[in-house]
């Protein structure tokens, strides 16, 4: 139709680019003493912006500095959103098995500290919360994978990070962002617990799809976010990501890109932006990682609404 050809295009964009630190308030103060290299974000300057290493804090003051050096180079974001995540929640268990309690092992999500990389957003336009499924036990989920006998299985929550649904009005109408950061699928022995743990995060999004966890959400949707998992390569539980990406409400725009380049692993595809298939895209990207926050791009897909 003619006004969906008019329509400006929304870019959208995730970064796990690392505004973390192993202790609160480190983070607010490396940004107030010699702030990083902003470019992937500055090049691209998505009108909307998921980051997925994030400290979190109650004011929000590491988010809005980032805000403010981001505005200073010319770059507004009116509208912020961040909620407490799972990193570092403690769960007063020995989830690891090490014979002590409290480690960042322990938590509800890897973290030294409560809200450790955590996600936030950063917004041209308004943002809500649609629903927010970081609560939900890891053994409540369909299909889940955790073992019978996993010690925590009573207080673990699934989402390691968080899982929110989060409505966007654009000037050409409203989306609704599914957005996570999973677990890595490593850092555990042959029990393979974050193998199995990342898995089931990568795919709460498809059960919420196929109304397994209630109402489906309303098109469009898209999924965003570090599912810290290849469709082909490395560690982990692979076909989770291609069920993802077979998802019939759900189109590829850059199926053959990488996204992080590990000294270890070499170049491999963990973010994600996923877009609804009544959604129309028009341009896709990866930014070469900043020099100072780590070895991720930032992955952007510019969207035009019908």
């Amino acid at each position: 139709m003619a006004w969906a050809a008019c329509a400006d295009p929304v870019r959208l964009a995730t970064w796990h680019g690392d505004f973390s630190r192993k202790g609160p308030g480190l983070m607010l103060a490396d940004l107030e003493k010699a702030p990083p290299d902003l470019s992937p974000i500055l090049a691209t300057g998505p009108d909307i912006l998921l980051l997925t290493d994030i400290d979190y804090d109650a004011g929000q003051a590491t988010l809005r500095k980032l805000r403010d050096l981001l505005l200073d180079q010319g770059l507004r974001y009116s509208h912020l959103f961040a909620l407490r995540p799972n990193t570092g929640m403690a769960t007063a268990l020995d989830i690891d098995g090490d014979g002590y309690r409290g480690g960042p092992r322990d938590a509800q999500g890897f973290g030294w500290f409560a809200g450790q990389g955590g996600m936030a957003l950063l917004s041209r336009y308004p943002v809500e919360l649609g629903a927010d499924h970081s609560a939900l036990l890891w053994k409540d989920v369909p299909d889940s994978a955790i073992a019978l006998d996993d010690p925590a299985q009573d207080v673990q929550r699934l989402s390691s990070s968080a899982h929110w649904a989060l409505r966007v009005a654009t000037p050409e109408g409203g989306l609704t962002l599914l957005t996570l950061a999973a677990t890595p699928p490593v850092f555990d022995g042959p029990e393979d617990r974050n193998g199995r743990r990342n898995r089931d995060e990568v795919l709460l999004w498809t059960h919420a799809l196929d109304g397994k966890l209630g109402s489906v959400p309303d098109a469009p949707v898209v999924v965003i976010g570090n599912l810290n998992l290849d469709p082909a390569r490395g560690n982990g539980l692979q076909a989770a990501a291609r069920r993802v990406l077979e998802h019939a409400r759900l189109q590829d725009p850059m199926p053959d890109a990488d996204t992080v380049n590990w000294d270890s692993t070499g170049p491999m595809r963990v973010s994600y932006v996923l877009p609804d298939r009544q959604l129309s895209v028009i341009d896709s990207g990866v930014t070469p990682p900043s020099p100072d926050l780590g070895p991720h791009g930032l992955v952007w897909v510019d969207l035009t609404l019908p």
